[in-house]
């Protein structure tokens, strides 16, 4: 198991060469993303799938040819959020590896370089202030430390980041703290990986990219009729 726990932290350097300082573009239309088969990392279905769940090699290598496969195998993709529930139906047929690698395509809250344009609107990255960044990266490395090979996932719906860091604190079952860096990161026992609560947590996190997808399919200017 250890050697995939360690395998997540390199994603975020992955991450990083994808951001770029322009504003990306747009989701392609349904029938094009749903009609290729490619596989190919410029194509249709594969940038549509970047766009609404973050890229990632995982994404590229695993989830464009499940979803691929999916499309073909069930019945007809008529809405932009039937593409995300079905990619969801693939994700959860994973093995815990694949899935830890998925999530942590996501940037860590309260992470402000490297971000989409998406990520950095979702997570207000210009109102919060400076204290709160701190004590996120903090709360980021406690949870890290507890949850071995996951990173912190939440639907952030509009929400502050100070407000996600009192739920952070209340998830880790911390008083909501005013220093940055108590408790001390060794001072948190971790759980076991694989066990009942590490994949409670792991299908919680991927079930909260789910409401990200969904989430963003508005601001890419996808309408409630055609979602």
């Amino acid at each position: 198991m250890r050697s995939w726990v360690h395998s997540v932290k390199p994603l975020g350097d992955f991450k990083a060469s994808q951001a770029s300082s322009s504003e990306e573009p747009g989701l392609p239309p349904l029938l094009e993303a749903i009609s290729d088969t490619s596989g190919d990392q410029e194509g249709p279905l594969a940038r549509a799938l970047a766009l609404l769940f973050e890229p990632s090699p995982v994404l590229y290598s695993t989830l464009v040819p499940g979803v691929i496969s999916h499309i073909q195998n069930a019945p007809p993709i008529i809405s932009y959020r039937a593409l995300i529930d079905a990619s969801l139906s693939v994700i959860r047929s994973w093995s815990d590896d694949l899935k830890a690698q998925f999530i942590a395509g996501h940037p860590r809250i309260g992470e402000i370089k490297g971000l989409s344009r998406l990520s950095a609107q979702e997570q207000a990255a210009k109102a919060t202030p400076s204290e709160v960044l701190v004590r996120l990266a903090h709360l980021n490395s406690l949870y890290e430390r507890k949850y071995p090979g996951l990173v912190y996932i939440t639907f952030v719906n509009g929400r502050s980041r100070a407000e996600i860091k009192d739920e952070m604190e209340d998830r880790l079952g911390l008083e909501h703290a005013t220093k940055a860096d108590e408790p001390p990161v060794d001072s948190i026992a971790s759980v076991q990986v694989g066990g009942e609560e590490w994949k409670s947590e792991l299908a919680r996190a991927v079930e909260d990219v789910g409401k990200i997808a969904k989430s963003r399919l508005q601001s890419l200017g996808v309408d409630s009729s055609e979602a």
